[in-house]
Parts: structure tokens; sequence; C-alpha cells
């Protein structure tokens, strides 16, 4: 118990090994489904083995530096929204090679290591309209639902219309609809594990519609030789390397702050008052899984929003990352089971993901126009424009215009003004 004490700040008075460790199998079984998600959604750019190989690595790595020295329960991976953005928006809509985007992840992690020592990361935090962090998380949810719908063959190119509604007899369409009932059925019921049972589930319903290619149930870990420490240096000081590197570093901030703090204010079990409480260490775990995640070859790691399934069975200790991380190890020996996987088994989840991710919606002042407005173009103008960098730009420019059209200078500050400036410049010179 003194080892356990001093490796993951596990307390034996307040604490058991056998709730720790359900906690950690609990929170792995909620976020599982990335070893699935991630390597889907890079397959257009990356070879999956590969991509598997270094999603689980930068899981494990992550959350084995928040066990052993943040020694908080959460689970780190890449994030969902992140890999979007890495993969739809710098690769395939700007047009960047991975090694281009898994740069501008490397020198993002950098920068939120520089951040966290110097604490300047809290003037950045502090300059962004409350409404408009709201508005990107909203924002990011619609995006990835809207990806899932792709992915599924829901919604397809139409001349006409821009969009349009697939044919609902494409096997695709069909496995993602009762995906979505199943997965959404489990979530509802508050089954741990719910949305990763739903991908196994929906991936049953597919074999018979020939969507599942098996190759087998175990195989050693796809090499990472095709992509790890792959970075491009040519154009680091091109403007397009800032926008990119400022759009990761502000989702992944932003991610990793309101998971930790939202997690642990919601158990009310853990006080983020403490003057012992960990934050800023905690803060520097995701950091340094950044930077391993782009070496590694995969988009930012961050903190998860299902460590809080973890923390519901008891998880208050390192103790509960360290599991987590073990789970992550093992899983990467049945790489096969989660590669055969399908893209429309996968899509249920991000939908579902997108539905979680709107829920600050409900704390926007929607009676309030110079703040509900911002709110719901920056919101909107990421999934229609397929970019998180532009929908952060027009929302951040139109508060700063309305407010000043209306005299509410005081809502105003001077990084508001820089931070207005760089992003007009964004869409100006992009």
């Amino acid at each position: 118990m003194n080892t356990l004490s001093k490796l993951f700040g596990f307390n034996p008075q307040t604490m058991t090994v056998k709730n720790e460790v359900i906690a950690g199998v609990t929170s792995f079984l909620a976020m599982a489904y990335i070893l699935a998600v991630n390597p889907s959604m890079f397959s257009a750019i990356m070879p999956v083995e590969s991509v598997f190989t270094a999603t689980a690595l930068a899981a494990i790595v992550g959350t084995l530096v928040m066990a052993f020295y943040a020694k908080m329960p959460f689970g780190l991976a890449p994030g969902m929204g992140l890999n979007a953005f890495f993969v739809f928006v710098v690769c395939l809509t700007m047009g960047h090679s991975w090694q281009f985007a898994l740069t501008a992840v490397f020198i993002e992690g950098l920068i939120f290591i520089l951040l966290t020592v110097t604490n300047l990361r809290n003037l950045i935090v502090d300059s962004i309209p409350s409404s408009l962090k709201k508005g990107l998380s909203v924002g990011f949810g619609l995006f990835i639902a809207l990806i899932g719908f792709e992915n599924a063959h829901i919604v397809v190119s139409h001349p006409s219309t821009v969009v349009s509604l697939g044919s609902i007899s494409d096997p695709n369409v069909i496995i993602c609809l009762i995906g979505i009932v199943i997965t959404g059925a489990l979530v509802s019921l508050k089954i741990k594990g719910g949305m990763l049972l739903g991908i196994i589930a929906t991936t049953i319903v597919a074999i018979p519609f020939g969507q599942v290619h098996y190759n087998g149930v175990v195989s050693m870990p796809g090499s990472l030789e095709p992509i790890f420490c792959k970075f491009e240096w040519g154009e680091i000081f091109s403007f397009d390397m800032l926008i990119v590197v400022f759009t990761f570093l502000f989702m992944d901030m932003f991610d990793t702050i309101g998971t930790i703090v939202g997690v642990i204010t919601k158990s009310k079990q853990i006080d983020p008052n403490c003057p012992d409480y960990p934050i800023k260490k905690a803060f520097m775990a995701d950091a340094v899984a950044t930077v391993a995640g782009a070496m590694f070859g995969t988009c930012t790691t961050t903190t998860y929003i299902e460590s809080a399934a973890g923390i519901a069975e008891g998880g208050r200790s390192g103790l509960t990352a360290f599991v987590i991380a073990v789970c992550f190890g093992l899983a990467m020996l049945f790489s096969p089971l989660f590669l055969a996987i399908p893209s429309a088994a996968v899509a249920p989840v991000l939908i579902i993901v997108g539905a979680f991710m709107i829920t600050p919606i409900k704390d926007v002042d929607l009676n309030d126009m110079s703040e509900a407005l911002p709110f719901f173009l920056c919101s909107i103008s990421i999934p229609f424009t397929y970019s998180v960098s532009t929908g952060l730009a027009i929302g951040m420019l139109s508060y700063l215009f309305i407010n000043l059209c209306i005299g509410g200078y005081k809502k105003l500050t001077i990084p508001m003004y820089v931070l207005s400036a760089i992003l007009l410049a964004g869409l100006i010179f992009a």
C-alpha cells in the first residue's frame, strides 16, 4: 500500500484497489472505441495498421504519465474532433500532407508544454468569450456527426442541393441506422462501455451484408515505421502552419480544461480548489502525450471525458489510469478484430459523440444576441465550411464587431483584438 501511495497517490484510508481496478476497466471500455474510430478516420491518408498501433501507444504513454506524474484517474487517447480536423480539414480540405499535419501536432504539443510551465495558458483561456468556447464544442459535435453521416452514406453530395439523403437500400445506411438504435439504447441505459458494445453489435449486424472483412483475432501490432517521426519541416513558418498549429492548440487546450475541471466538479468527490490539487500536472501529462502521439504518428492526444465513467465507479488515484494503460496495451494484440470493423459500424458512435458535444448550448443566453449570434455563427460555420478554424474566425470576428457596434467595450480585451486580427488574416490569405 505504501508503494501504491508513492506511485499513484493511492490513499488506503479512502480508496480500495478493487475499486481502482474496476474504475480503470470501466473507463477503458468507455473510451476503447477510439481504437476502431481512429484508424477508420485515418484510413483515407495513412496505413491503418500503423495508425492503430500509434493510437494505442499514444493512449498508453499519455495515460501512464497521468498515472505516475499527475496521479489522477484520467485516461488519454487521440481526441475525437481533433482527428477529424487532422484528416478532413488539414489533409483532405486544405490539401496538406499528413506529414505536415503531424508536424503541426508536434509543435502544438511543445507550445502546450511551454504554456503550462509559464502559466500563459491562463491568459489565453481567459481571453476567449465563454459563448465561443461553447460554440466550438457544439460546432465540433455537428462536424463529427456530419462525418458519421457521410461515412455511412446517409448524407451524400448532390449537384443541386449540395447534400442529399443517400439511398435507404444502401447496406451502409441500413447498418448505421440499426447501429444508432442499438448504441443509443445502450448509452441511454447507461451501460458501461455502451459505445464499444454498440460498435461490436453493429459490426455483427454488418456481417450478413458482407461489410466485415475478417483476418483473424490476434496478431502482432502493425509497424510504426511508415509513420514514426515523419515530420515535414519545410513549411513550419508558413501561414497555414500558424493557423493549423493554433487551431490544434486551441482545441486541445479547451478540450482538456473542460474535461478535467468538468469531470472532477461533477463528481463532487474531488475538490479542484484544494491547494494540493494537481491540475497543472494533469495539463502537463496531456501536453507530453500530444508530443509523444505526434512522434508515433497520430493526432493530438487529449484527456477523455469518458474518464467520468471510471470516476463514477470509484476511481480516485493514478492507479485507475494505470489500469486503463494496461488495458490499451492488451488491446494492441487484437488489432485484426478492431481493423475488421467497417466504417458504417463506427458511424453511429461518431453521431452519438456529436450529440454529447452539443450539450453546452443549454448554458448559452440565447436572449442576448451579442452572445447568441456569435455562438450560433461559430457553431454552424464549422460543419458548413468543413473548417474548425473558419468557424472560430467567424465567431470571434462577429463577437468583436457586434460588441463594438453596441458599445460593449468592457467585454473586449487586448488579447481578443490580437486573436481576432490573426483569425481575420487567416480568412483573407488562406
